[in-house]
């Protein structure tokens, strides 16, 4: 459940040394215990803040593709080493071109919009302009992606 830097703290903190250990504690120090590991220094989220965004559902996936503009979907697996590499290149992206939305799709957690969508392999991304597949780029290219793009946001303000 906690990172082993949290249960090496608790450890120190209770003077546990060896393992099993059996100890009493009252409902009062338990929560002193535990108060600074439910602090901000150990639980936190940055998805918001990158501007990239995960598709949980099919319903995520439809409701994202109706809306109108560019959408760049990254569809990627979690063991994928080439998905961990470009990830930083993507949220970069997504702040140059904000007028793009951007979505993370795990073709494991989603198989049936991966299959939807013909997913051979990760990273895949597609661009969609007003809900229709204009560009796929396959693999972790970033030069091709942030030209695929460039190429539709240029275009959408053009338009």
């Amino acid at each position: 459940m906690f990172s082993s830097t949290v249960r090496r703290s608790i450890l120190t903190q209770q003077s546990i040394r060896q393992l099993p250990t059996t100890a009493t504690a009252s409902k009062a120090s338990i929560h002193n215990l535990y108060k600074p590991i439910l602090s901000n220094k150990y639980f936190y989220s940055t998805m918001a803040e990158e501007g990239v965004h995960n598709l949980m559902s099919k319903a995520d996936f439809d409701k994202a593709l109706g809306e109108k503009g560019v959408m760049v979907l990254d569809c990627f697996a979690t063991w994928c080493g080439p998905c961990k590499t470009i990830a930083p290149q993507v949220v970069k992206y997504s702040k140059a071109y904000p007028s793009a939305r951007f979505y993370k799709l795990d073709v494991d957690e989603v198989p049936d919009v991966a299959q939807e969508l013909g997913i051979r392999a990760m990273p895949t991304f597609i661009v969609f302009k007003d809900g229709e597949k204009s560009k796929e780029v396959v693999g972790a290219n970033p030069k091709a992606l942030e030209a695929a793009i460039k190429d539709h946001v240029e275009e959408a303000g053009a338009a």
